[in-house]
């Protein structure tokens, strides 16, 4: 009789595991506050005082920078409108090259594309799965502008290399903290250490008012460009009196008060809700870290991690089974989590797929039909997305790593108890997977 669930025995667990839900009496308090003004949105596309928006989005840069020890704190409608606000307001121009990551989402990479400049991938690290420093070295060029580093799963990048060669190079840091909310390095935050940083409020990030992003800069024009590009620059530059209409033409990316008002609820409960987090995977870390063909995520020096997710690598020639089969045996045993029924069990073979690899980026047809920006008259370099160019990323993805969710508060140690027990038995009953490979 079959003792794996994936071939018709019991599951170790069939509950379903607690919904993460952060938006309580705080949050509805708040926004009926707000619906009892009227007031749902204050800003105007014009150089006037609402400019900068109402009184729930100023209190909310207000306490993001006072927690964050920055400067400026500018809100907006979503992570990817940062970044959008971050590349226009470095000066990012056509033909340019910025240099990205290829795992993580594709807004991290497009950005470069809004603003006509050419996305360079290079390589992730073997440990740490942020950009490499020594694989942004040998990409850049002379036409290279910015590079945007991303805290991928919780964990900052390495500062001291690429800021290093950042200075170097007199390149622009942009970092993507969307998903290292309160992480560390040394003694600062990360999203802190760029030249601009960029945090998200979407619905399944640590903190979230359902959309919504904030970002971070100590540098007063990047600051202030920024602000004009969230609220329709080219209205407002002449009666502002500002001087360099580079990139100045400006898009819509306004926060809501109601969404506002929410993010400052969450903002005080993000050093709580991280904490258990990270005890969580402390305690996953170390229990599934026994199993010999399972590689525990390591956590940079002088770092904390968030983890937005817990990320392990799978080692096949000591399981003798591929990473995809014992994964899904091990979903097979375990239910999906309240509130995501839809989406299966909680855990992922790899993350997202390079993104040089989508189709975008292998035709390399992005504005119109000829190629642009890819290839013209503005671009005398000659880009390269073709598979293999970031070995590392490759092996990561469709072969060694793999995530999981099921850590979120308010996720307890015996309900991580049934997913260790999920690894533990498709461990010790591999030989059937073994088994069925050998069938197929």
């Amino acid at each position: 009789m079959s003792k794996l669930a994936i071939n018709g025995g019991p599951k170790v667990r069939e509950k379903l595991f607690p919904a993460y839900k952060v938006i309580g009496e705080e949050e509805k308090e708040a926004v009926a506050k707000v619906l009892d003004t009227g007031m749902l949105s204050r800003y105007l596309g014009c150089w006037h005082d609402d400019f900068y928006g109402g009184e729930q989005v100023r209190a909310l840069e207000k306490e993001w920078a006072e927690y964050y020890g920055v400067k400026h704190a500018i809100a907006v409608n979503s992570c990817t409108s940062g970044l959008y606000c971050a590349v226009g307001a470095a000066g990012i121009e056509m033909g340019d090259e910025v240099i990205v990551s290829p795992y993580t989402m594709s807004a991290s990479a497009t950005a470069a594309l809004v603003y006509n400049a050419v996305p360079v991938f290079a390589d992730i690290e073997e440990d740490y799965y942020c950009l490499d420093a020594d694989s942004i070295e040998e990409r850049i060029t002379e036409r290279t502008r910015a590079i945007i580093v991303v805290d991928i799963f919780g964990l900052p990048y390495d500062v001291d290399k690429i800021n290093a060669l950042a200075a170097k190079h007199n390149l622009i840091v942009i970092e993507d903290c969307a998903q290292a909310p309160g992480a560390r390095c040394k003694d600062r935050f990360a999203g802190t250490w760029g030249d601009v940083g960029v945090y998200s409020l979407n619905y399944h990030k640590h903190i979230h008012s359902g959309e919504g992003g904030v970002v971070v800069t100590d540098d007063d024009d990047l600051a202030e460009n920024m602000r004009l590009i969230r609220n329709h620059a080219e209205s407002v530059v002449g009666a502002k009196g500002t001087k360099s209409l580079v990139n100045m033409i400006g898009f819509n990316y306004r926060m809501t008060e109601i969404e506002a008002t929410i993010a400052r609820c969450q903002l005080k409960k993000l050093d709580k809700l991280l904490k258990k987090r990270q005890d969580n995977c402390k305690y996953l870390s170390n229990k599934l870290g026994e199993i010999p063909a399972i590689v525990a995520p390591k956590v940079r020096p002088d770092c904390t991690h968030s983890y937005y997710k817990h990320s392990f690598k799978f080692k096949a020639d000591i399981a003798g089974v591929d990473r995809n089969s014992f994964i899904d045996a091990v979903k097979a045993e375990l239910p999906a989590t309240e509130l995501r029924e839809i989406e299966g069990v909680l855990i992922g073979c790899g993350y997202v797929k390079p993104i040089y690899l989508e189709p975008m980026y292998q035709q390399q047809i992005a504005y119109g039909s000829n190629g642009f920006t890819f290839v013209g008259p503005h671009y005398n370099g000659k880009v390269n997305y073709s598979r293999g160019i970031c070995p590392v990323v490759e092996r990561m993805h469709f072969e060694e790593l793999f995530c999981h969710e099921m850590m979120r508060p308010p996720t307890t140690h015996k309900d991580m108890d049934d997913l260790v027990n999920a690894f533990y038995k498709v461990w010790e009953h591999r030989e059937e997977l073994k088994a069925a490979e050998v069938s197929r």
